[in-house]
């Protein structure tokens, strides 16, 4: 019997924290396809271990060091035929390229997880496997499970926080309890993963889709903006004002729309894990906020959030709003844009979220909504149910296993 054997995906903060926690104990091999980082990665390891520090909760405790060394660094997509696991941890606009190289090497039964899945990650998985997707396991979580850094670039990192709990969920749901267990292990006694019913849930809970360009926008647009530069950077959560509340409560209200409607076309489905954007504020941050009367206390007064501001870049001493961040360029095509295709084959109208959609996609540089439809040039560069072609409820319930 060969030793088991884990994947990770990417080569950022977490890919290398992931790495050094998992080669403690199990046969680890790193994989980057982003130019010509795998190389660059393993040149400045050397023959040296990876050393993870993990930062206590106790003040006064001393941190814990963990030494150890990936069996492999590499860009081959080959070494997926060894994995028992593959955990990606990589911006969910890169989960397609590695779906697609990994699909000809994958064994049956290889557990898959993204951390975080974004939205329609498993209908991205399914449609680039093909008929290979059926005998995988595919997890979904909706973020990663730990707050990090590098200290040292491919050498060393350091855990600041690692979160109580996180939610996932199996595709197939009767391969959660193997699928959970063999991730808990990986990850240790915390996070807790708490097993979510499906998918879907964790596609339509995803707070990026919403916070990300709903705040951009209540900032940036054409109607409150007038162009100018400012003095100084604005807080980004914290400097969440009513207009821009009014547009982040009307596009969650759109989303939970939505799961009411699938809900009532599918029975027996639960898109209980897909609450409101305040819900999500209570049970992530409880005890961080200081006034949770309303979404714009919670986010105003979120000590997690203390000093974040607008992304901007600065011209002469004054700054001007970054609108090609990945706020927008990411959280749209891979959050933003699944909720509205799924609003548009359920024929749940969303006028704040359209709206929202129209501004960014013009400050991206895509064509994702063309007269009101989700049929632009660029769709097949979202996670749209329609960019994959699918345009009808029962094709969307077939790609995301939903009987």
């Amino acid at each position: 019997m060969a030793d088991f054997t884990v994947l990770v995906c990417g080569g950022g903060n977490a890919a290398q924290v992931a790495t050094g926690m998992f080669s403690h104990r199990y046969k680890t091999i790193a994989v980057s396809f982003f130019a010509d980082e795998a190389a660059k990665w393993k040149a400045a390891l050397g023959d040296d271990d990876f050393e993870l520090t993990i930062t206590p909760l106790e003040k006064d405790a001393t941190p814990k060091v963990i030494k150890s060394k990936p069996d492999d660094i590499t860009n081959d997509p080959s070494v997926a035929g060894k994995a028992d696991a593959i955990v990606l941890v990589v911006p969910s606009f890169a989960h397609g390229e590695y779906f697609q190289k990994f699909a000809p090497y994958m064994k049956p039964g290889t557990i898959v997880a993204t951390m975080p899945a974004r939205s329609g990650g498993d209908i991205l998985f399914n449609t680039m496997l093909g008929d290979k997707a059926k005998d995988m396991i595919f997890c979904g979580f909706e973020t990663l499970p730990w707050a990090c850094r590098f200290t040292e670039w491919g050498r060393k990192a350091t855990i600041l926080g690692i979160k109580n709990a996180i939610i996932g969920a199996v595709t197939p749901p009767s391969k959660s309890t193997q699928a959970l267990a063999t991730l808990q292990g990986l990850v240790g006694v915390t996070p807790w993963l708490q097993e979510s019913p499906n998918n879907l849930g964790i596609s339509l809970r995803n707070p990026g889709m919403v916070v990300h360009p709903g705040v951009m926008f209540g900032r940036w647009n054409p109607e409150v903006w007038d162009g100018a530069a400012k003095d100084a950077k604005p807080l980004f959560y914290q400097g969440v004002d009513d207009y821009t509340a009014d547009v982040l409560e009307k596009m969650t209200d759109e989303t939970q729309t939505v799961c009411r409607k699938m809900e009532e076309l599918c029975p027996g489905l639960s898109l209980k894990d897909a609450c409101t954007l305040k819900q999500w504020y209570l049970d992530c941050y409880d005890g961080q906020m200081s006034d949770t009367s309303s979404l714009k206390a919670c986010m105003n007064t979120n000590k997690g959030y203390d000093g974040l501001t607008h992304p901007c870049v600065e011209k002469d001493g004054k700054f001007m709003p970054d609108l090609k961040y990945r706020y927008l360029a990411e959280d749209v095509p891979t959050g933003l844009c699944f909720m509205k295709g799924l609003a548009e084959i359920l024929e749940v109208a969303t006028p704040t979220t359209d709206k929202v959609m129209m501004w960014a996609q013009g400050c991206i540089e895509l064509e994702i909504m063309k007269d009101g439809k989700m049929c632009g040039k660029d769709i097949n560069k979202t996670r749209a149910p329609q960019g994959v072609g699918i345009t009808t409820l029962a094709a969307f319930k077939t790609a995301a296993k939903i009987d």
